[in-house]
């Protein structure tokens, strides 16, 4: 199995990067209402296959993605969450974002993403991880990057697996969505010291 180092950072920032290119894939922040129609189609073409792992699901409509676009800037500003639409050949094919936990310490970011199904198996959730690693390792005061799934979503867990995160702790959780065991798995990229860090 492929192992994908991400990219060592430069210069700390403020907030992460608006648009990102990585290997043919591109992660740019949500555009609001401009980009409803698009992603809501996205949306409605993945619901299969997300509701077993996507507790939102459950409660998706036109409004709920209205309502989640339009408080992209905001938390955005707020530094509560980075949300990206990735897009693969001038289409959005799923999203990914860094998040705060509000039950975690202010130096520890989540990492979350999902694909359209016709997009899946080709890497593509990987390297907007490795890009997001990248950008939260450029926000001050970040110190662990954390992946969070279900044990039984393999897929999901493939991802932290391939960029070199560590299993760092299993802990209970509530069964939300149709497939979910009961548990959760973090997984954990501490900040790397020395050259290049």
């Amino acid at each position: 199995m492929e192992h994908l180092e991400p990219a060592a950072p430069t210069e700390p920032t403020a907030s992460p990067q608006l648009v990102i290119a990585v290997d043919g894939l591109t992660l740019r922040r949500f555009a609001g209402e401009a980009d409803l129609p698009e992603f809501f189609a996205v949306i409605e073409e993945s619901v299969d296959h997300l509701r077993p792992w996507m507790p939102w699901v459950a409660e998706h409509s036109r409004a709920k993605t209205v309502e989640y676009l339009a408080s992209r800037a905001e938390r955005w500003a707020s530094g509560e969450d980075f949300a990206y639409a990735i897009v693969l050949d001038g289409a959005i094919v799923g999203a990914c974002g860094l998040y705060r936990r509000e039950d975690s310490p202010a130096e520890v970011l989540e990492i979350g993403y999902w694909l359209h199904p016709a997009a899946t198996g080709r890497g593509l959730a990987t390297r907007a991880a490795a890009a997001l690693v990248d950008q939260a390792f450029r926000l001050p005061g970040v110190e662990h990057v954390e992946i969070v799934h279900d044990p039984a979503n393999r897929a999901s867990g493939a991802v932290p697996a391939r960029l070199g995160f560590t299993a760092h702790l299993r802990r209970p959780a509530g069964a939300v969505a149709p497939a979910e065991s009961g548990e959760e798995q973090v997984w954990r990229l501490t900040r790397r010291e020395g050259p290049g860090r």
